[in-house]
């Protein structure tokens, strides 16, 4: 059993993964899951967080039916193994028939909505899509408008699909969404399709083309990693399986109701959640289009486990923090299990979770360039609070120094940090990325994928996360984790969020500075929490120069704060400050450039002594800037 290192060792010397009796691609494991459990509630979605809201719930057959008439639809529009399907979707049941449909028919390209139109088009160029689905026009979203901007910037766009979330409204409410939606106006040349006018037309007993057994490129998932640059990750229905097949090992079985408020654009979503569900039978429920995010979600959320009666929660710590604000008055007796990805755990979260839930809480590991699933506190082991558990069978994990081009200086000792690197099935070596040119480097002796994440492994063979290579502030040469200081800042009490980021200077390259968020109905000042992490803090070096509390701190779509918006707020913050010292009138704008990371421009009138005066003090900080209109 999968409980510990040596139950972990035990699984692999039975049979290489290779051998292990696994469905050849996702339509064989739709269909297997279809045959032995067609008549058992499989995935529900609730557009409203009210638990007495309509909800919609779809059995195996019924999946399998939607799923087979959409790859069909997408097939009939040209779509083949080499081919491309984007979405730009929140949440729903057609969601995952998209997602599912084009991995069966080509390649899908997943994409956030959060995102604006020139990333979208950016994605989409890069992807070389054929067909986006999207919503229809829907009052107080602007998916719709944001996809036709971006596709009509993408000649390689030939239709957009889409979807009317107004279906899942009763009246009056259907009503009033019909009445406000907001229009807008269609791309030239794009032929434009209602989703179930399409897809209702089309066979879903089965798939009117080969499936073929190869293992191939079903997916390509964006990512910003710690720079904000898109890149298009590559996974491979094996990996995906994979996926599935470790979600036996956490516990999901066909008996478990999983909820699920995170997004299906993002790779934890869509494989340890979706496909655990498809290759166990379990029933996954996803409520609102925006999950967590969703109107009400929080307020409503136990009285949601107590009407699914949840046996399985995902979450991420950003939204356990709030959960754990809110009071539990609904019957959440049926949770059994909760496990927790996408930035490490706080240590009193998880006591707090466990004392009024009394559930323990599994902290996990995965990235979107190992498609996904790394590693796990078992669910039957111990679990070290902290820590990301055990990596899973057939997952090898190492802690190794290398050089900027992968190659091996040595292997870290049991608990030295260093950079994680993982071998695994979801792991596609030489082809992580689909832009060849950003793989150079991204391997370990061409055998580990490079995460970028600091770590170590413990004797008993645990992984820790201590932070990210990039994420490292270097203050005159010293390397300074920010977990020091973030860990720090999260234990006061007002304190909901925090990151902690180098801010430009002079003189030492780098220093500390801090945000946070506070917690709801907190009160706290800059300084008050300046003077904590200075009483707290035992390294000098890592003291930060600078706190700012924000109403939000900016985040990814699973929970992360997101620090390359952080970094450009402390750069325009830093250089306004010094302007206005030297007397100085201009504007300052930081933004991410492709292939040049963060670039300041600076607008203003000037003369060239002016000119000059300003390229003295730039010329002082170690950043890249222009003057605007002088490239």
């Amino acid at each position: 059993m999968f409980v510990d290192l040596a139950g972990k060792k035990a699984i692999e010397k039975d049979r290489p993964w290779e051998e292990v009796e696994n469905p050849s691609t996702i339509y064989a494991a739709l269909r297997q899951t279809r045959q032995k459990y067609g008549p058992r509630p499989a995935i529900s979605f609730q557009i409203l967080a009210d638990p007495n809201s309509y909800a919609e719930t779809l059995t195996w057959n019924d999946v399998y039916q939607r799923v087979c008439q959409t790859a069909n639809f997408f097939h009939s529009l040209g779509i083949g193994k080499d081919d491309v399907v984007a979405f730009l979707l929140p949440n729903s049941n057609e969601t995952i028939f998209t997602l599912l449909g084009a991995m069966i028919a080509g390649k899908v390209n997943p994409i956030n909505p959060l995102l604006s139109a020139p990333q979208i088009a950016g994605i989409l160029k890069s992807s070389n899509a054929k067909i986006l689905v999207t919503l229809k026009s829907f009052p107080k979203t602007n998916v719709a408008q944001l996809a036709h901007e971006a596709a009509s910037e993408c000649p390689n766009i030939k239709h957009i699909v889409e979807v009317d979330l107004i279906r899942y409204l009763k009246p009056p409410k259907a009503w009033l969404a019909g009445l406000f939606r907001p229009k807008v106006s269609h791309p030239v040349g794009i032929r434009v399709h209602n989703f179930y006018e399409c897809i209702n037309s089309q066979n879903g007993k089965g798939l009117d083309f080969e499936d073929g057994l190869e293992d191939r490129v079903a997916a390509l998932f964006h990512t910003g990693g710690t720079t904000g640059l898109p890149k298009l990750a590559q996974h491979k229905q094996s990996g995906m399986i994979y996926n599935g097949w470790c979600g036996k090992m956490i516990g999901i079985s066909e008996d478990e109701v999983v909820i699920c408020p995170l997004p299906l654009f993002h790779v934890f979503a869509a494989y340890p959640i979706l496909m655990s569900g498809i290759r166990t039978g379990a029933h996954t429920v996803f409520p609102t289009p925006a999950g967590y995010r969703g109107d009400k979600v929080f307020d409503f959320f136990w009285d949601l486990v107590e009407k699914w009666q949840v046996t399985f929660m995902i979450t991420v710590p950003t939204a356990l923090s709030v959960l754990m604000q809110k009071p539990i008055k609904a019957d959440v007796s049926s949770l059994r299990s909760a496990i927790c990805g996408s930035a490490p755990l706080p240590t009193e979260l998880f006591n707090k979770f466990e004392k009024v839930t009394g559930v323990n809480i599994m902290e996990g590991y995965g990235l979107t360039e190992t498609t996904c699933i790394v590693s796990v506190n078992p669910p039957d082991g111990v679990k070290k609070i902290g820590s990301v558990g055990l990596p899973f069978p057939y997952s090898d994990v190492r802690i190794l120094d290398c050089d900027d081009q992968g190659k091996i200086n040595r292997e870290c000792d049991v608990n030295e940090i260093g950079e994680i690197c993982v071998s695994a099935p979801g792991v596609f070596i030489g082809n992580t990325y689909s832009d060849s040119k950003m793989n150079n480097g991204l391997y370990a002796e061409e055998k580990w994928v490079r995460t970028g994440d600091l770590g170590k492994i413990d004797g008993d063979g645990y992984l820790w996360i201590t932070g990210r290579a990039k994420d490292q502030i270097i203050r005159g040469g010293h390397n300074i984790d920010p977990a020091v200081i973030e860990e720090v800042l999260a234990g006061h009490d007002a304190v909901a969020f925090v990151g902690a980021i180098g801010q430009p200077d002079i003189k030492l390259g780098e220093v500390p500075c801090v945000y946070v968020e506070l917690i709801e109905g907190a009160n706290t000042t800059s300084e008050d929490l300046l003077q904590f992490a200075r009483e707290k803090i035992t390294s000098k070096l890592a003291l930060p120069e600078n706190v700012e509390v924000l109403t939000t701190l900016p985040k990814t779509a699973v929970g992360k704060v997101f620090k390359p918006e952080l970094r450009i707020m402390a750069i325009n913050r830093v250089l306004r400050d010094r302007f206005k010292k030297e007397g100085i009138q201009g504007e300052i704008a930081t933004a991410e450039v492709p292939k040049k990371g963060l670039v300041t421009t600076i607008d203003m009138d000037w003369d060239k002594e002016d000119r000059d005066r300003v390229e003295r003090i730039m010329n002082e900080y170690p950043l890249a800037w222009k003057f605007k209109g002088l490239e």
